[in-house]
Order: structure tokens, then C-alpha cells, then sequence
């Protein structure tokens, strides 16, 4: 009795690995399971999970295969005889949706008209292109017209100028001949005057 108190005093006052070997076996070993239930209590045990594993498959399964089953169940239940009783329906023959007679009728007289509609736009449009087609093929004609009416306008100057030219060039050689013919008179009246004496007077120059 008086060692257990002082082995107490002595823990207390010391540091904490003497406490630990202070201790008495029986007390390590209820430590020694507290610190291993500690442990393990921060996660789960392997049985759990396994069981809930096999509880998620079996709720899988029963998803899969439930609905098959009960309808097979079902119609296997309702083909016995005697089973249920037969309904009394006391239900108009007439069918829920009615389509009046003429339905296809209609349908077939809109399809015609907008076929017809369909029809008729593409003709305007091809009478508007036709048109518009026409007036740039006027308007191309008139500008053909007038580039035509420029070119024999610029022709016809062009004419002149190269009848203008060739009236100059036969001018040009006329007074080349006349130049060359006045030319040799002149040299033979200058011979003749020689023959009788006379000598040409030179310039005086300024001193």
C-alpha cells in the first residue's frame, strides 16, 4: 500500500517516460488497448465497409432486376383464371381523336396551293432577273453605241491628220525640187557672169 502512493509521487514528479515504466504491467497493458482503441476509432473497421458494399450491390441488383421481374410476376399472376373480375365499361365507341373525312383532302388542296404560291413567286422572280438582265443589256448596247460613235469621230480626225501629213510631205518635196531647180539657175547665171568678167564683191569687215 505504502509503495503504490509513493511510486505515484515519483511519476508525478519525474519525467514521462519514467511514469511509463513505473507503471505496473497490468496498467501498461489497459493503456496499451486505450491508445489502440483511440487508434482505431479514427477510422472505419473493414466490416462495415464490406457491409456496405454488399448492401449498395444488393440495391443495384434489385434496381436491375426488380421492374422485370415484377412485370413478369405480374403478368403471370393476371393469366390465371379467376383471378380478377371482368370491367364493366360502359365506353363510347367513339375514338378520342376524330380527323374529319376530307382531312387528306385539305391537306392535298394546301400542298397545291403552296406549290402553286411556290411556283408563281419563282416565276416573278425569274421575270424580275429577265427584266433587270434586259435593261443592263440596253444599257450596254447604248454605251457600245456611243464608244462606236467616239471611235468614228476619232477616226475621222485621225484620217485628217494623215491627209494633212501627206498634203505637207508633197508640199515639202515641191519646194525641195523648186529649192534644188532655183539653185542650179543660180549657179549657172553666177558661171556665165564669171565668163564676162565679173567678180563677186566681198564683205567688208569692221575692224
Amino acid at each position: 500500500m505504502l509503495s503504490r502512493p509513493l511510486s505515484l509521487l515519483h511519476c508525478r514528479a519525474g519525467p514521462p517516460t519514467r511514469h511509463l515504466r513505473l507503471l505496473s504491467p497490468h496498467h501498461q497493458s489497459s493503456a496499451e488497448a486505450m491508445a489502440g482503441g483511440s487508434s482505431l476509432s479514427w477510422g472505419p473497421s473493414p466490416a462495415a465497409v464490406m457491409a456496405l458494399v454488399a448492401m449498395l450491390g444488393l440495391g443495384v441488383a434489385a434496381y436491375i432486376v426488380g421492374p422485370p421481374l415484377y412485370w413478369h410476376v405480374a403478368e403471370a399472376l393476371g393469366r390465371s383464371p379467376g383471378t380478377c373480375h371482368a370491367c364493366a365499361c360502359d365506353c363510347d365507341a367513339v375514338p378520342l381523336l376524330q380527323l374529319p373525312e376530307d382531312c387528306a383532302k385539305q391537306f392535298k388542296e394546301v400542298k397545291s396551293r403552296a406549290s402553286s404560291e411556290e411556283t408563281e413567286l419563282l416565276i416573278e422572280e425569274l421575270k424580275l432577273r429577265e427584266e433587270e438582265a434586259m435593261e443592263a443589256q440596253q444599257q450596254a448596247d447604248v454605251k457600245l453605241l456611243e464608244a462606236k460613235k467616239l471611235a468614228s469621230q476619232y477616226q475621222k480626225e485621225a484620217d485628217k491628220c494623215s491627209s494633212g501629213m501627206d498634203t505637207c510631205e508633197e508640199a515639202r518635196e515641191k519646194s525641195t525640187e523648186s529649192l534644188l531647180g532655183q539653185r542650179k539657175l543660180t549657179a549657172l547665171w553666177e558661171e556665165r557672169a564669171r565668163e564676162l568678167g565679173w567678180k563677186p564683191v566681198k564683205p567688208h569687215r569692221n575692224e
